[in-house]
This record gives structure tokens, sequence and C-alpha cells, in this order.
């Protein structure tokens, strides 16, 4: 049965979302997002209260509002997580684990639009589980920065796997992206297309061969140049949909 989550209700399903940003380099309570399920509407927000996301490991401050569709990591004081960001990186709060979606290849279309300024961005990418560190490559469906808020970022990241080479661009696009828009990518062996709205963006020849969860961000960076003139502004993400097939 193909994946469908049109965030109806009034709250997330747990038991296919974590309501965190990689919990085990921080912990629960301080990588828990703000958001709220309404109107059949996922909105993911960062608030002038929230805090900083790993402030003593991280080198540029950042806040962050995620959820992702599965987590793992070893025990407290191990280097086995998901997404390390630099070397050494060690657990400091054990996840057990959790598979809530998690695709091998497919057409996977997420609706989505997004209120940023020069100091945030928005995301959503597959990235692989990672229960083998080589199973890490990461498919980026959007990347929008708001320092450039008509460039698409999408892509491949390499990683740690060795199989895949880094093949990432952000052409400028004719759309508004604080209005939903459709953005897609078609997962084959050996093959990822990627669209907008239904049309093309562009093909790469390679793709990650392995089970890979979602991830969904919105993200603060504090330290930007010019970043106090956006202070009180507020981030925000919301989806539409995510669907697959």
């Amino acid at each position: 049965m193909p994946f469908r989550d049109h965030f109806e209700g009034d709250d997330l399903d747990g038991s296919v979302w974590i309501p965190h940003y990689l919990p085990q380099w921080s912990s629960r309570a301080e990588s828990a997002a703000t958001y709220e399920v309404a109107d059949s509407e996922l909105r993911l927000s960062i608030p002038a209260e929230q805090g900083l996301w790993c402030a003593e490991t991280h080198e540029e401050p950042l806040r962050v509002s995620g959820i992702q569709s599965g987590v793992f990591s070893g025990e407290a004081g191990s280097t086995v997580g998901q997404q390390p960001f630099r070397d050494g990186l060690v657990v400091r709060e054990a996840q057990a684990t959790q598979w809530g979606w998690t695709p091998h290849f497919g057409a996977i279309e997420v609706r989505a639009r997004m209120e940023l300024t020069p100091r945030s961005m928005a995301s959503v990418w597959l990235a692989g589980i990672e229960d083998e560190p080589q199973r890490s490559g990461e498919i980026c469906v959007f990347e929008v920065f708001g320092a450039a808020i008509d460039a698409v970022g999408a892509g491949i990241h390499r990683f740690r796997d060795p199989s895949l080479r880094e093949e990432f661009a952000a052409p400028r696009l004719p759309i508004e992206v604080s209005e939903f828009h459709a953005y897609a990518v078609d997962w084959r062996p050996g093959r990822v297309d990627f669209f907008v709205d239904g049309k093309h963006v562009r093909t790469l020849e390679q793709a990650p061969d392995y089970p890979m969860q979602m991830m969904i961000g919105v993200f603060d960076f504090p330290a930007k140049a010019g970043a106090t003139e956006h202070a009180g502004h507020v981030p925000q993400l919301v989806l539409d949909y995510v669907r697959e097939g």
C-alpha cells in the first residue's frame, strides 16, 4: 500500500513521525519541533523563544524544527548515529529504533510552502537509515535558502556512501516558494528524476540503493550577516501532504 499522509486530525501520526531533529546528538527535550497539525496541514515553525540545537557541539548557531520518519542510534557515549555533523561526535541520548516509513525506491512527492528570510532555510530530503555507516546517502527533494529565495536546490549528497558522488544544484525557478508547490522525485535503481509542479527539472544517473527515511525541517541561523534585521520573523514550513506512488 503506497504511503500517504495528508495531515488530517489534530496531531502527527506517532507510528510514522518523530517530531525531533536528530535527537541522538542532543536530546528529545532539546530537539523538539515546534509544530501544529491543523486544516489538513503540518506547520513547522521556529518562534523567538526556541533555543539553539546542539549549542555546545554545532559550530554555527542553529535553531531547527524538524520531523523524521525513522530514528536509530547506538548507546550514549558511542559514535553510532544518523547524520553526524562532525568527526568524533558522540551520542548524548540513546534513541530506541523506530522505522516509521522507510521507502526503498519509488515516486515521492510533497506539496509545501515556506516563509523565510535571509537567515533561514527549509528543506525536505530522504536520508539513508544508516543502520550501516555507508547507507548514508541523501536525496534532497528541495532546499531553499531565504537569501536566494528563487533558487530551489535538489540533488544527491554522498556523505559516507562510496557508491555515490556529490551531485547537487540550485537552479533559479520562476515560482514563489511562499505559495504551495509540488516537489517530487522519481527514485529508481541507478537514477533519480526531480520535478516541481510536475515539470521535469533534472535527472541524475545514480541513486542510493537502500531504505531511506524522510526528513522535513525549517532552520534558522542567528549568526548570519544581517540576522538581527530579521530577528522577529518566525520561519515557517507548511506541508499539505506527503505521498508515495
